[in-house]
């Protein structure tokens, strides 16, 4: 049997990992009913945190599958979870740390990347490209992939077998570690390179901007990166990290999603969470 496969990411019907092709079943496994979510919000403001909470419960309440979602807003100190250590497939979402592990990489060799690399990691993130996305990862290796999740304190995040950098298993917890490194003054990255991987995370195609993104404030810049992955068990996977400034705003959400019956019920799902979190944060 053969399958085809874009270069922007898997086609319809098709696993993908590591730009491998992974045939699934005719038919995606059933969606499963979601336990009971427990949303924890905390926040300088009380009234804040008990509404993000009540309205982060709804949205997820009558998904199916499985959903893990990440909140930190700098502005009023608040953070919200839901399922924060539990894994998933990252799919394309790993290539935000694929980046960022090139960048600490350089800083560490002080040097700069190279035309290549640039044109690589370009196609990566703003196409999610996944030829570009094997070569740098192979590129680096697991050593260094390791070293870096380590400075970052991304200890729940464990790199994808045999190349298969889809099949990293990724936390909310840890994703949003990344989020916080990417928007902050840190020792790990350089101002330069956190500049870099966001505007990179700004220029992604039109079509790839779902997710996160769906119902920002028009004020804040948003830097998003999505993952979608369909296997022959828990169906689809479908992620999106984002962060958002501006305007008073300086946030950051992860949505991580599986057994989802199709794509679009995953991005759908995402975005019903996405919603209230920019509503109530506006």
């Amino acid at each position: 049997m053969t399958h085809r496969m874009s270069r922007r990411g898997p086609v319809l019907g098709v696993g993908l990992a590591a730009g491998v092709l992974i045939p699934c079943l005719a038919a995606a496994s059933p969606a499963v009913a979601a336990a009971a979510p427990d949303v924890v919000c905390t926040s300088a403001s009380s009234a804040l945190a008990t509404k993000l909470d009540k309205d982060i419960t709804a949205a997820v309440a009558a998904r199916k599958g499985s959903v893990a979602v990440g909140l930190y807003d700098r502005v009023t100190k608040t953070t919200c979870t839901l399922k924060a250590s539990s894994a998933y497939d990252s799919a394309s979402t790993v290539k935000v740390t694929v980046l960022a592990a090139l960048l600490w990489d350089a800083k560490k060799h002080d040097r700069y990347l190279t035309a290549q690399e640039t044109t690589l990691a370009q196609a990566m993130i703003t196409q999610s490209d996944n030829a570009a996305t094997s070569t740098l990862w192979k590129q680096l290796g697991l050593t260094k992939i390791k070293g870096f999740l380590a400075a970052a304190g991304m200890t729940q995040t464990e790199p994808g077998a045999d190349n298969y950098w889809g099949l990293t298993q990724e936390t909310v917890t840890d994703e949003q570690k990344l989020l916080r490194l990417l928007t902050a003054k840190n020792t790990v990255l350089s101002d330069n390179s956190r500049a870099y991987v966001l505007r990179l995370m700004n220029q992604v195609t039109s079509s790839q901007r779902w997710g996160t993104p769906y119902g920002a404030p028009a004020a804040v810049t948003v830097h998003v990166k999505n993952g979608w992955l369909q296997r022959a068990t828990h169906g689809w996977r479908v992620h999106s990290l984002g962060t958002f400034d501006g305007g008073g705003h300086d946030y950051m959400i992860t949505v991580l999603t599986q057994d989802d019956s199709t794509m679009s019920y995953g991005i759908t799902t995402i975005q019903d969470v996405a919603k209230v979190i920019h509503e109530d944060l506006a």
